[in-house]
Order: C-alpha cells, then structure tokens, then sequence
C-alpha cells in the first residue's frame, strides 16, 4: 500500500505550496484508518522538505513517479521514499531513500549496528545503509512486478541533519553502504544524491512503475520450513530487519563472550510472526560455523520433527540429531557441555521431563546449567498448559542462582498475519485478553473471516491448500480422540452442520503441517504451535464463549483426555480464583495462538452463535457474501 502518490512536480507543489505533512497525514488516515504520532509527522515535513530540495532541479524529470510511506507486502515495515523512472536505455529504475534525522552516532563491534539517541534514549538499531537495502530486498522479495520485470532498485539513505564525523561512513559498515550510498548533511552532500539519482534516472515514467508495484501481485511468502535446508548450507534465505538484526548480532556477541566462569543467558521475547524461528536457526547456523557446539531446542516436538524431515535426504540422520533436541534432553547433562542452547518457543518449557513427569528437576535450570549460553525465545501469552513454566521472571530468577549474566532482548517487527500489527492487537482486545486501542479490524490489513458452517469452512481450507500445501483446519481440544482405539470413527463432531473430522495424532503426528494429505485431518495447538501455514481455519469449540458482550472460557467443555488443563480441576478446590485465571488465560493463549498460525488469512466458525455474532461484529464491512459465494462455489467436501 502507497500512501501518498504522485509526480515530482506535483510532490515539489505540494511541498512549496501546500503543508506537505498534512497532505500525507490526510492521505494516511484515508489509507489506513490510523492515527499518526505527533513526532512522525514532523519528521514528515523535516524530510520531505530536505529531499524536495534535491529534486528542485529540472535535470530530475518532472513526471517521475514519487511514492511516499509504502508499505512492504506481508511485514509491518514502510519505505520512506520512492521515485520511479527510466534509465537512459529505457529500462525500469526505482530508487528507494531511506530518511533519517539522526545528527549523531555512536559505532559498535556489531556487523551493521550502530547506537543512536531516540526518545527513550540511546538505543542499538541497524545502519541506515543495511536498513535500505533491508527494505530493497523485502520488496524484491515479495512483489512481482518488481521481481518478475527485473526493475533496478537502488537503495540509498539520506541523513540531512548529519555532519559526517566519520563514524556513519566508517569502512567498518563498508560492506552495506556499498549496496546502499549514505548521503549526509550539507549542500555537496545534496549534490552526490541528486547525481546518484541522475546516474539511474533519466526520463520519467508518469508514475507507472509504481502503478504496477502498488497493484502487483504479491509473491507466495517464504516459509521457514521450505527454507531451512538452504540456511544450514550457508544460503541467505531470510534478510533479517531492523530489530531482528539487532537481536541477532547481539545475542552472537554474547554466545561468543560466554565462559565456564561466565555464564550467559538471553532472554528474547517476541509475539507470533516477528521471527523468532528466523532469528533461532540463523544463530545455529552461524554458531555452528563458528566451532560452537550449539543445539536447537524445543518442547513441542512439532517443529522438531518437521524440520528434520525437510532436510533427511540431505543430511544424515546423525548429522540431524545433532542439530535438534527435545527440552527434557537435559537432565543428566554435564554442566557447560554445549557452548549455546538455543531455546525456541520457550515459554512451553516443563518444570518435569520424561513421558510420565517424574526426571529431572526444572527444564530451565536444566539447559542453564548445560550451557555456558542459553538463548530463550518466548512470547508468554503462548503458554496453553498448566505445566508451561516458561516466563522471563522465572528464567532470570533461575539464571541469577546460576550466576549467569541476563541480557533482555525484544522481536517486534510483524512477518505473519499479512504483517499487521493492527490484527494482532486487535485479536488480543477481542479476546479481552488485554485492552487495545484496536477494537474494530479493517478487513484490509488481514484476511479474517467469520463462517457460519464449519463444512464451508473445510471446503474454502482444501480449496486454498490446492496452491502449494499451506492451508489447515485446527480445533480447541474439545473432542474426544476416539480415532486413536478406532480408527473409522470420527472425533470433531458437529452434528447440526453434517461435520465431521479426525483428529490429526495417529497418522502423521509431528508432520501434519506438512503431510500432503493432511488437510483432511483436524489439528490441534500441539501439532501447529511454533509452525506456520499461509491460510488457517480455526474450530472454536464451546470452551469460548461471548455472554453480553463478554467472553468466558468454559474449562468443563474441553475433552476430558486434554492434558492441557491437568490439575485444574486439583486447584479449583483449593484456589478457586487462582484455578479460573489460570484456566481462562490458557484457553484465549490457545486460540490466540491457533488464529496467529496464519501468514495470509485466518478463517473462523465458532460453535456458539452468540460468541459469532459477537466476533462478526468487530470486524469492519465484512464482505460475507463474497466469503459465502467462495464456498458455496467449491467442490462439495468428499
């Protein structure tokens, strides 16, 4: 999505003649819907006024196209700048200007980081240069018509209110401004910009380059598991950006700086999508070309098995098992044996390993002691079993007793659910899980849509799995498994809809994300927590429910087989308080999590009318006879 779009001319017009900052600010509202901090739209006219000062001269055709503030198709991240045009052979160029107002830096050993002053002080982010063509290679990435036509795109940053002192432009971060110039405060630094813009621009193009990218197809997003067989071979798959950079570089400088004696663990918490997964095999990849001796691990065997599915046939199995490991690996393990665990989806971590709980003594104490690093990545509001110990407080309590240094990280970029923060905030304001200021969604940020059948939920499911095997149906664990001892009968039982699903457990287990014929199997938060799918269609079974607005969880309604809520019913006679938050808390993270599986849309149907009808309406101009005329349209289920 574009902003604000237009020509030179008309930009330099709206500059000299109008208040430039509000023409954007009524077109971003228009756009989105949003408000805009005070701060950015200054920062809009301190910019725009800079960069309208390079384009000033009539060598710079007046109709090429300029695009302020696009947003990159599935991330939460937007281009400042962007002017279009043709070289002087006729080919299709695109300069990207990454705007800054920074006036000072500091430089850190850390590849492409630097530290700069922001409102909540000084602060590690990437090198403009490196978050330029960050921006570049997301777009290549995911639009076609920038792909698919071999469009030149040129990344820049420009800094107008710094005075090089020689740190920005330090060979140190060489490597990036290389691929992506820094132009600095004054008028000769004006001048390189405006010749760098001359050196890939020379006729205009009335703005039809950004035509197409604005109204281009979006390409399939990547997905970790296709990927992750190139990144253990050394191949960039995933650009990292912005706070993912900053996180990794920092917790590789860490790892490195770990001893016997000198203990480290890092805690990184971020919500779903902002590429924790990403982050966890990039630092196993690096760290194991480095010499260290490092292992991924999780609880859930989930992401485990699918991982190492995807890469059998390339690695040996030996090789394999080395990589990956459960989290109740770990409890008779010599201390310091590996140089880094890394801990993925930590917030699932167990007090007790073993099938039947009764090794070991606490699974964070366990890999703290293990390691001379431990790398835990979390997202608290994912914990959905009563065991599930994995909080910061407690991992800093039991690093503190270790004697092991705690360093605290943040992922907030958004790569799932379309890229929308906004989605995010407003399913945790939904499920009153907390208050947000998101309290209708616009239908234009993500795919979510309410269905009133489950049968034209399945139908719409197989239909978008026909692309490339990256749709799934998932369920609340309401149902009995009564496929498990007999294998013809039916689990997920809808009568009033004709509905009726197995679960997924027995045939493909760990797989079933993946599994090709899957999609007719019902999963669960086990078999898809830590995994992602570019569609999702979620069963919300009577264990949620809206009365009057509000919404109660119903732990009485979940099937007695589920051990998500073991020793509830235990605390409820001693603490019935306690017992209900803890019980309500884990059935909304349970299908917070379930409707955050999706990279592209997330589809609904809830057994209760009520909790439906509540939910229909928080979404904003649901086109629901478009949704219904889909399924309808679709090839009866077999």
């Amino acid at each position: 999505m574009i902003v604000y779009q237009s020509t030179k001319a008309k930009f330099l017009t709206d500059v000299h003649s109008k208040d430039i900052e509000e023409v954007i600010l009524a077109a971003y509202k228009e756009r989105t819907g949003s408000k805009v901090a005070p701060a950015e739209i200054k920062s809009w006219k301190a910019s725009l006024t800079e960069v309208a000062k390079v384009l000033y001269p009539d060598e710079i055709p007046g109709d090429c196209g300029v695009a302020i503030e696009y947003g990159i198709p599935q991330t939460s991240k937007r281009i400042d700048f962007l002017l279009s045009g043709l070289t002087k052979d006729r080919k299709d160029e695109l300069i990207i200007i990454e705007l800054k107002q920074w006036d000072k830096v500091k430089k850190t050993s850390k590849d492409a980081i630097v530290k700069t002053r922001f409102a909540g002080g000084e602060t590690e982010t990437s090198h403009p240069s490196y978050q330029a063509w960050s921006y570049a290679s997301l777009l290549s990435s995911f639009n076609e018509a920038v792909y698919q036509t071999n469009v030149g795109l040129r990344p820049c940053a420009y800094l107008h209110n710094y005075t090089d002192d020689g740190v920005l432009t330090d060979r140190f971060y060489g490597e990036y401004i290389d691929r992506a110039p820094v132009f600095l405060k004054g008028e000769g630094e004006r001048e390189k910009l405006r010749q760098f813009i001359l050196g890939h621009v020379r006729y205009g193009d009335s703005g039809k380059l950004l035509y197409r990218i604005e109204n281009g197809r979006i390409r399939p997003s990547k997905g970790l598991v296709q990927s992750l067989s190139g990144m253990l071979r050394g191949k960039s798959e995933f650009v990292l950006i912005d706070d993912q950079k900053v996180v990794y570089e920092t917790a590789l400088a860490v790892a490195a700086s770990a001893e016997p004696n000198k203990k480290q663990v890092i805690i990184i918490e971020g919500g779903p999508g902002t590429g924790k997964s990403v982050v966890a095999i990039n630092l196993l990849v690096d760290l194991t070309a480095r010499d260290h001796l490092a292992k991924y691990v999780t609880k859930n065997a989930a992401p485990r098995k699918v991982f190492e599915s995807v890469l059998t046939g390339t690695y040996k199995k030996t090789e394999i098992s080395n990589l990956f490991a459960g989290s109740g690996e770990f409890t008779a393990t010599r201390k310091n044996t590996f140089d880094t665990l890394i801990v993925d989806e930590a917030h699932r971590l167990n007090e007790k390993s073993g099938l039947y709980g009764n090794l070991g003594d606490n699974q964070i104490k366990e890999l703290i002691h293990s390691a001379k690093c431990a790398i835990f990545f979390l997202d608290e509001d994912q914990r959905v079993t009563f065991k599930d110990i994995g909080e910061a407080g407690e991992i800093e309590k039991i690093a503190a007793a270790a004697g092991a240094a705690v360093t605290r990280l943040e992922l907030a970029s958004q790569f799932r659910c379309s890229g929308s923060d906004g989605y995010l905030a407003w399913l945790d304001g939904v499920l009153q899980i907390r208050e947000t200021a998101n309290t209708q969604l616009d239908p234009s940020e993500f795919d979510f849509q309410v269905f009133d059948s489950p049968e034209k939920l399945r139908r719409v499911i197989v239909e978008k799995n026909k692309a490339a095997n990256r749709a799934r149906m998932v369920a609340g664990y309401c149902w009995d498994w009564k496929s498990k001892k007999t294998p013809a009968a039916f689990d997920v039982t809808i009568p009033d809809f004709g509905f009726s699903m197995r679960w997924n457990l027995e045939k493909d287990a760990g797989l079933w994300i993946v599994a090709p014929d899957s999609v007719s199997e019902i999963g669960c938060i086990h078999t898809c927590q830590g995994l992602e799918v570019d569609y999702i269609g979620v069963v919300v079974g009577p264990d949620l429910i809206v009365r009057d607005g509000k919404v109660l969880t119903v732990p009485e309604k979940r099937s007695k087989q589920d051990q998500s809520i073991k020793g509830y019913k235990k605390l409820l006679e001693a603490n019935p308080v306690a017992a209900k938050e803890k019980a309500d808390r884990i059935i909304k993270n349970t299908y917070r999590t379930l409707m955050t599986r999706g990279m592209k849309g997330c589809y609904v149907f809830f057994t209760d009318p009520e909790t439906a009808a509540y939910f229909r309406g928080r979404v904003e101009s649901v086109k629901q006879s478009m949704m219904l005329k889909v399924a309808e349209d679709s090839t009866p289920y077999p």
